[in-house]
């Protein structure tokens, strides 16, 4: 005897089937488009007005995550918290800078100087959410006031980097940003940055003086570096004369250029800052103001400028995005110097 099954036996199959063949939900339905398709990006922004004396500049990164969600990790410099530049510890041999003639123009061998704070941990995190719309990523942070940031995405001929253009942001003025898939620990060697086979141009907006100053496409000279003997971590440039910087009206009255000494030679210093993360730092001066106070390594406002490094997909140094958060050694806020920056192959 043929046995049938119940309807509501057969109702239980008829769902078990359905259930085995069913096609199942895609497990990345949720799964944000990355800008550009990079996860990690090196970011410089700054708020910076010609009539205001609280600009602020900030420097860190980005990490997008595939469920929508951004978070960033910055050092904060704002006219607001002056502080003073502080130590690195690194003092580069006296053989590794460009020698020019004359004693007036002999490398010197100090500490190099970085931007308060830029040795230790960033100053602030936060965490937002971002979306993707055709070449523009829009990122909104999760923050006790409303900020709110749109930059442009643009590719790399090779593919290798995105590069972020600001299109709006609430609260900052200026911002470049850099990014791939290499970690935010994959770093290149002060070697691999001299020996890099490309041109690395400067673009920047700076503050000083009550005024903005805009600059583009400016040479780095990279490969005129030379690398110190007693670190692997430094290298450093005397810039034998300049056209513009360390006249007499630059504040060197008695030395600088113009003058009968006619001293307009520049001291670079390019360091590492750790070997764990991207943090570079630039420091330069004008030798002449060194001779006007009668010092060897220049204690007053020189020009310090932190540094992330560039990488690319293959782990490739491409140049770096950089603040400058030099507040001045008086009490005045109209001597501070300040400037969002890239100094890269890819603008």
């Amino acid at each position: 005897m043929r046995i049938v099954p119940s309807i509501a036996a057969a109702a239980v199959l008829s769902l078990l089937l359905a259930l085995t063949v069913a096609p199942s939900r895609p497990a990345d339905a949720s799964v944000a488009a990355l800008p550009g398709g990079k996860a990690t990006y090196v970011v410089s922004q700054g708020h910076l007005e010609a009539a205001s004396q609280q600009n602020w500049v900030r420097l860190g990164s980005y990490r997008f995550a595939p469920d929508g969600t951004v978070t960033a990790a910055l050092y904060l410099w704002w006219q607001r918290h002056p502080e003073a530049r502080q130590r690195t510890g690194t003092v580069p041999d006296s053989g590794c800078t460009t020698k020019a003639g004359g004693s007036a123009s002999r490398p010197r061998t100090c500490e190099v100087l970085t931007a308060a704070g830029f040795t230790g941990a960033p100053d602030e995190s936060r965490t937002g959410t971002y979306t993707v719309s055709g070449n523009v990523v829009s990122i909104r942070w999760k923050i006790a006031q409303t900020w709110t940031e749109q930059w442009y995405v643009r590719p790399s001929p090779d593919g290798k980097l995105a590069r972020l253009d600001l299109k709006h942001s609430t609260l900052a003025t200026h911002g470049y940003g850099y990014g791939s898939n290499a970690a935010l620990g994959t770093r290149r060697a002060m070697s691999s940055v001299k020996a890099f086979p490309g041109s690395l141009r400067q673009d920047l907006t700076s503050w000083a003086g009550g005024k903005l100053i805009p600059s583009s496409g400016q040479p780095f000279g990279h490969s005129a570096f030379r690398a110190c003997a007693t670190t692997t971590s430094c290298l450093t440039y005397l810039q034998p004369s300049s056209r513009g910087a360390c006249q007499k009206s630059g504040g060197c009255p008695k030395y600088g250029g113009g003058t009968r000494s006619n001293v307009s030679s520049i001291q670079y210093y390019l360091t590492t800052i750790s070997n764990s993360d991207r943090r570079d730092t630039l420091w330069h001066w004008c030798t002449c103001l060194a001779m006007e106070r009668g010092e060897f390594c220049y204690t007053g406002n020189s020009h310090v400028k932190p540094l992330m490094q560039i990488i690319d997909d293959k782990g490739a140094f491409r140049g770096w995005v950089g603040v400058e958060a030099s507040f001045s050694t008086t009490a005045s806020r109209a001597a501070d110097m300040m400037a969002v920056l890239r100094i890269t192959d890819f603008r």
